[in-house]
């Protein structure tokens, strides 16, 4: 009766729905890999062991566009640098120890993070997370292998466009993000694509990449654009009268 009633709840429902929508994309990863030149095995094990979708499209974005693999590897990882944040949250949500946080830490991302954060309790936050961990992971890492086999049998991807199906669905992914968050959220992308743009035809293939992904400083240090700081706030007019009047 347990394990039906924590099937029906919130936490699950929500995971389900998130792990089928966002694991189906890796299809696309699948096709803009074997079209930058991986194998569908090496595709496959991105997928599985580097599970970080924003991370797997620089990469292979990097490789596409001629770059080597370590200013690839290294943009992958300032991108993925943001899920040790979200690890240093959920361990205080999540409360595990041992092996199951270091089993757990495969599988911080921002999916994982969102649906654990809004849960009411410990349990439903662990439900959560399991949940969305184990469907997405595996909607990821199948339909990754689904999109790598059928673009291998591709003679010519860029005949058929299938070169631009990964950039297309990643911006498909980023804009609902880019639509609802606040405003450091749009600068810090309109900054990093700027950066991209404007240093691609002077710089080598994967540096303009690494260059992009250091705007996402602004979202760790920066202000929110838009609000003044505490000390900055001007007072309005019923505090000024106050003022006059105390003194």
């Amino acid at each position: 009766m347990k394990i039906l009633s924590q099937l029906r709840s919130p936490a699950v429902r929500d995971s389900l729905g998130i792990g089928v929508a966002v694991g189906a994309a890796g299809l696309a990863f699948g096709t803009a890999a074997v079209a930058a030149g991986l194998s569908p095995a090496q595709s496959v094990f991105l997928s599985l062991f580097m599970f970080t979708g924003a991370s797997q499209f620089a990469l292979v974005g990097v490789i596409a566009g001629g770059g080597n693999l370590v200013a690839g590897a290294l943009g992958a990882l300032l991108l993925g640098a943001r899920n040790t944040l979200y690890g240093l949250r959920l361990a205080d949500v999540l409360g595990w120890r041992g092996v199951r946080r270091a089993l757990a830490a495969h599988g911080v991302i921002d999916e994982t993070t969102a649906v654990t954060l809004v849960q009411p309790d410990r349990e439903s936050a662990r439900t959560a997370f399991v949940t969305t961990y184990v469907v997405l992971g595996t909607f990821w890492v199948a339909s990754t292998l689904v999109g790598a086999l059928a673009t291998e049998r591709v003679s010519d991807v860029g005949a058929f466009g299938l070169d631009a199906v990964g950039p297309a669905i990643f911006l498909g992914l980023l804009w609902p993000r880019l639509r609802d968050e606040g405003g450091r959220t749009r600068l810090t992308a309109l900054l990093g694509a700027g950066i991209a743009l404007t240093t691609t035809p002077f710089l080598p293939p994967g540096v303009p990449v690494l260059l992009a992904a250091a705007a996402g400083l602004i979202a760790l240090f920066g202000p929110e654009p838009g609000h003044a700081r505490p000390a900055e706030r001007r007072p309005d007019a019923a505090e000024e009268r106050n003022e006059e009047v105390g003194s």
